[in-house]
């Protein structure tokens, strides 16, 4: 085996090369369409409804964006999400430039129970960002982000991309938490919680959310905080998009090199059960600093690795420090750990997740990394180059959130465990889909609960809250008594 074969540069380089993914979808300005006829839509109850011609040409010269009809240019390009196993048309897409033109649109489908669907960067895993007969809220032309480098505040668009977050932030030497894969949107990353390399440090992105501006199911436009509608404010952090359509949201930024001591460690995976122990021990003795997390996968070759991603947010001579009884452990087959460009490891993943991949994923909150777990972990790896299990790291300032201080229900997981890949073929589906199922069923009993901006048939909603779940629907009763926003991991309104 050619060692040198490995994660020359990044783990994620050479992974990608397994898959002929697809490119980013473009962005473009469109025209509003005039309809010239009524269309078929489908209502909140799945029945088929009539949107009419006038009230659709009325919603178009309401907005100062466009609404789009089947048949127009852009619409196939607009409707495209970035996970290519969902190909659904909506009746209409409403492509929103402010918070004006989200309450046209929101008022327009409650008017008519319409089913409603909301696309910020478009990365719903689940597909929930677009839907078949209803109305797409699309909030792609809204993507700028601002900072205020002497508040430490930026001021992101709901359709901004974390890249865009993590760049405008860092122009200024700030950061704050942001997740793994640069082209996600930053509004269901945020709502659904935001887990990061940095959030052992910074904690999840909720945990730096000081505002967001709501467009809630009346139509209403809202600026909540701790100090205005905090119950509200509670519920999106962690409630996902349930309560309404965010337009704008207020992040706290934190200081920070641009250079970072960071990179990818990778073993074979004969290897992985004498790494992977050691880990289980030394991983709970970490200082918030220290940022490390195991991946099994297969490469393009059909060689497994275990790879430990390693970011670590303090000093870099600290940081080797931290690190060394890990790199003593078996034979490391790489070692890109280094001072390396934050936007390096931010970015590293962008490529296998790429736009149009068809993919699926399952995954689970784990409370300890248990020798039982390990195990698991250990028998239950596949050596297929579609699918990987992969980690998020929680823990350190994560956990020491009150657990219900936000209506994220999972601060005592140390780490979620996550089973999941791409394809482009879609005749590769149903089998992919049927590995990942059993994969991940031999973890299951390991874990407690799930993130739902992953989860593709997460059990109880109720049960996955916890506690938190009886506020939640009071306050889902108060503000979205009809369940309009109900493509999510939904809450049903209290009685």
């Amino acid at each position: 085996m050619d060692r040198r074969q490995f994660c020359r540069t990044t783990v994620a380089t050479t992974f990608a090369a397994a898959y002929p993914f697809l490119a980013g979808c473009e962005r473009s300005a469109t025209v509003a369409t005039t309809a010239d006829t009524s269309i078929a839509g489908i209502s909140l109850s799945g029945a088929e409804i009539e949107l009419e011609k006038a009230a659709i040409n009325e919603l178009a010269d309401s907005l100062s964006g466009s609404v789009l009809l089947s048949g127009h240019p852009s619409y196939d390009n607009v409707r495209k999400i970035w996970n290519g196993m969902h190909d659904k048309h909506p009746a209409l897409i409403a492509r929103c430039t402010n918070a004006r033109d989200i309450s046209h649109a929101v008022t327009f489908a409650r008017e008519r129970e319409l089913l409603v669907a909301v696309r910020g960067g478009g990365h719903s895993w689940p597909g929930k960002s677009v839907c078949d007969g209803g109305l797409m809220i699309d909030l792609s032309l809204m993507n700028s982000v601002d900072v205020d480098p002497d508040k430490r505040r930026a001021h992101a668009k709901g359709g901004a991309l974390l890249n865009a977050l993590d760049t405008a932030a860092r122009e200024h030497g700030l950061i704050t938490t942001a997740g793994v894969v640069s082209h996600t949107g930053v509004g269901g990353f945020t709502l659904g919680g935001g887990f990061g390399r940095l959030n052992r440090k910074f904690g999840l992105t909720i945990d730096n959310l000081r505002s967001a501006e709501i467009v809630t199911a009346d139509g209403k436009i809202r600026r909540i905080s701790d100090e205005e509608d905090a119950d509200l404010f509670w519920a999106i952090r962690g409630g996902g998009g349930n309560f309404g359509v965010v337009s704008q949201f207020e992040y706290q930024l934190h200081p920070f090199e641009l250079k970072v001591y960071s990179g990818n460690v990778v073993w074979p995976i004969e290897e992985a059960r004498q790494v992977l122990d050691f880990y289980g021990d030394w991983y709970a003795g970490l200082s918030d600093d220290m940022y490390v997390g195991p991946a099994m996968m297969t490469m393009p070759d059909g060689t497994g690795v275990l790879v430990m991603e390693v970011v670590y947010a303090g000093d870099p001579a600290l940081g080797e420090k931290e690190l060394a009884p890990l790199l003593d452990i078996g034979h490391p087959v790489e070692n890109g750990v280094a001072l390396n460009d934050y936007m390096m490891m931010q970015t590293q993943e962008d490529a296998t997740f790429a736009h149009g991949i068809r993919s699926y994923a399952k995954n689970g909150m784990v409370k300890e990394i248990t020798p039982q777990l390990i195990d698991a972990m250990v028998r239950a790896y596949v050596p297929d180059p579609r699918l990987a299990l992969f980690t998020h790291t929680a823990g350190g300032a994560v956990k020491r959130v009150d657990e219900l201080a936000t209506a994220f229900p999972h601060r005592n997981a140390e780490t979620m465990i996550i089973v999941g890949g791409g394809w482009t073929d879609p005749e590769q589906d149903a089998e992919s889909i049927a590995i990942a199922r059993e994969w991940f069923s031999q973890l299951q009993p390991f874990t407690g609960g799930y993130y739902s901006n992953i989860e593709f048939e997460g059990d109880s909603v109720s049960g996955n809250y916890g506690p938190a779940y009886a506020r939640l629907a009071e306050i889902k009763a108060m503000h979205d008594p009809m369940n309009l926003f109900r493509l999510n991991s939904n809450i049903v309104p209290a009685a």
